[in-house]
């Protein structure tokens, strides 16, 4: 065996998650966990990549031998259009966060509303069945977390959005499966208790005022950011100070989809547990 082929053979496979922005990203730590405590040989990169150049950035890193990518915002829902394969999960959300090359073929899946139901009903302890859930939020992100969510019968599914159409479009998507319905930010219905807050937005991460709901806050409710920061985000902030019950902010998610995004790529799930165990060292 040359040299030359030798190398080729320990060479890492190369993972990576692509968004625009994406420095803010921690997947790269916690793939790199992942690997070390599973004994696999990759390698995962950050990948910057503007919304006019998601198709040829994607069909790039297949073409040079990349065997999957995480998806992360703007880019879920412009994604699914490229895949030769879309998992149920993905065709019901309308969103992707997940690609594998296989065979030529691009495999697409969505691995974040698993993520965060095993975050919330096996890490937190939160049963969901009767529940009252208000969403925040009517971009890719909330598409991937509906269905699921819906999946542990709750009472009722709010999805707010500043603008009132997006929120209807989705709610009517998801109507087969519950009881959904929309609204805008500043018409929450208050008249009943929110068991679940989750807030699928950035806005108070990007500076735009934070479309938070004070009214909707009672001091049983538990407020979900999905988004995650070395800091409190603004939203976990916000929830503290208004009273809620639990804050809490998406690094479970951040650790659980992924490892359901390992476990498409390389058929073996990590542990979890252990690697949030290290995250809430090193953050």
């Amino acid at each position: 065996m040359t040299d030359e082929s030798t190398a080729k053979s320990t060479a890492p496979d190369r993972y990576g998650v692509m968004g625009y922005p994406v420095s803010h990203s921690r997947s790269p730590i916690v793939h790199h966990l992942f690997a070390m405590q599973t004994g696999q040989n990759i390698q995962y990169e950050l990948l910057q990549v503007s919304p006019e150049k998601l198709e040829t950035a994607v069909r790039q890193f297949q073409r040079t031998g990349g065997k999957g990518l995480n998806i992360t915002v703007p880019h879920k829902s412009e994604v699914a259009k490229l895949v030769d394969h879309l998992s149920e999960r993905a065709a019901t959300a309308g969103a992707v966060n997940t690609l594998a090359f296989r065979g030529g073929e691009i495999h697409g899946d969505n691995t974040d509303g698993i993520g965060l139901l095993r975050d919330i009903v096996v890490n937190l302890g939160v049963s969901l069945e009767g529940a009252n859930i208000l969403v925040l939020g009517a971009g890719g992100a909330t598409r991937g977390i509906i269905g699921p969510l819906l999946e542990m019968q709750p009472k009722s599914l709010i999805i707010a959005n500043r603008t009132l159409g997006k929120a209807e479009a989705l709610a009517e998507h998801f109507s087969h499966s519950g009881t959904v319905s929309a609204c805008r930010f500043n018409a929450v219905p208050v008249d009943e208790v929110y068991n679940l807050i989750i807030n699928a937005t950035s806005a108070g991460l990007t500076g735009e005022a934070p479309p938070y709901p004070a009214a909707a806050i009672s001091k049983s409710t538990i407020c979900y950011d999905l988004s995650y920061g070395l800091k409190p985000t603004p939203f976990s902030i916000w929830a503290r100070e208004a009273g809620a019950a639990r804050s809490v902010m998406g690094w479970g998610m951040l650790v659980e989809q992924a490892a359901e995004s390992f476990n498409l790529w390389r058929g073996i799930r990590p542990d979890t547990a252990a690697v949030l165990k290290q995250l809430s060292v090193t953050v």
